[in-house]
């Protein structure tokens, strides 16, 4: 008899203690005519303040499918979530959100065209529901902008919902980067991805996680992570900006020396010469911060997590 192959899925939680259980039985409707694969439903807890646990606690304990990773403390939205991934056993692994707002239904579609050869298939939405409409299209100008610069082609509408085929994690493993954009990380390697349209549904309970500085924090790590192109601008704006100032330094000498007695210098233009530049200073000094502390990131070699407790591991 063929030993049926083990199929993982993955959802990171924090304070979704109104979306589990309807995220549970979602998940079984959507896996229970795939019937040629055993399945492992693993929930990485980023250290809720809710209820969210205890939910998680007694659907383990009536479904032995149910592992729970509960982490000592909150890890952030970018490095639990990756280390829930990582810790999936599967054959393929299906990572989607808790919050109900990544279908569970829709797996079933990743499966068909991982079988079809498919090492990566993402869910990507064209349109985006809900939310003011000047986000939407900040963040569609944001990936538009990054796959001109990047040295990769990132894909366009995808937040990371999809199946992932443990060759490519595996990948992932090696790279060991404890920050990554993975989004981006798996464009690297090259395989190809099959995209999966759809239309995102409104969260109907809970609030979004993501605020100002998520965003912000995705934003410039897809950017640092992809691209040499903003260290290299402020590089060549320096350069600019201090030929310009030695060409208005020699100018304004000139006038001085020709118009001694009519041509005052004035505080005013040196003051706003001065900000001016501070400013410009202050912009390359944070790119370039934000790829040092990248760098230091890497290099501390930090876990990922710390686990406080698992359940159904074993």
């Amino acid at each position: 008899m063929t030993e049926r192959k083990l199929l993982s899925i993955v959802t990171p939680c924090y304070n979704e203690e109104d979306n589990v259980g309807e995220l549970y039985t979602r998940i079984k409707a959507a896996i229970l005519n795939v019937c040629d694969y055993d399945f492992e439903l693993i929930f990485i807890d980023n250290h809720s303040q809710d209820g969210t646990v205890e939910k998680l606690r007694r659907l383990a304990a009536i479904d032995p499918m149910v592992k729970v990773i509960v982490n000592v403390r909150n890890f952030g939205h970018i490095r639990s979530p990756y280390y829930g991934v990582l810790q999936s056993r599967g054959m393929a692994t299906v990572y989607l959100a808790s919050d109900l707002q990544d279908p569970p239904e829709m797996i079933p579609q990743f499966i068909k065209h991982w079988e079809e050869g498919y090492k990566l298939v993402m869910a990507t939405k064209p349109v985006a529901q809900g939310g003011f409409a000047w986000v939407h299209a900040i963040r569609k100008s944001y990936y538009r902008s990054l796959n001109r610069i990047a040295d990769i082609r990132l894909v366009a509408d995808s937040t990371g919902f999809g199946l992932y085929d443990r060759e490519v994690l595996d990948h992932l493993r090696a790279i060991d980067d404890p920050y990554p954009f993975v989004r981006g990380l798996i464009c690297e390697l090259g395989y190809e991805i099959k995209t999966v349209p759809f239309e995102q549904p409104r969260r109907l309970r809970g609030i979004s996680k993501n605020n100002f500085y998520t965003l912000y924090d995705i934003a410039m790590l897809g950017i640092i992570s992809h691209s040499k192109v903003p260290i290299r601008l402020a590089a060549f704006a320096g350069f600019a900006i201090g030929g310009l100032s030695l060409f208005a330094a020699l100018v304004f000498l000139v006038a001085k020396i020709l118009f001694w007695e009519r041509f005052p210098m004035g505080i005013a233009p040196l003051m706003i010469g001065m900000f001016f530049m501070f400013g410009v200073l202050m912009v390359f000094i944070g790119i370039l911060g934000e790829y040092v502390g990248s760098i230091h990131t890497y290099l501390q070699k930090r876990p990922i997590v710390v686990e406080q407790e698992r359940i159904n591991f074993d």
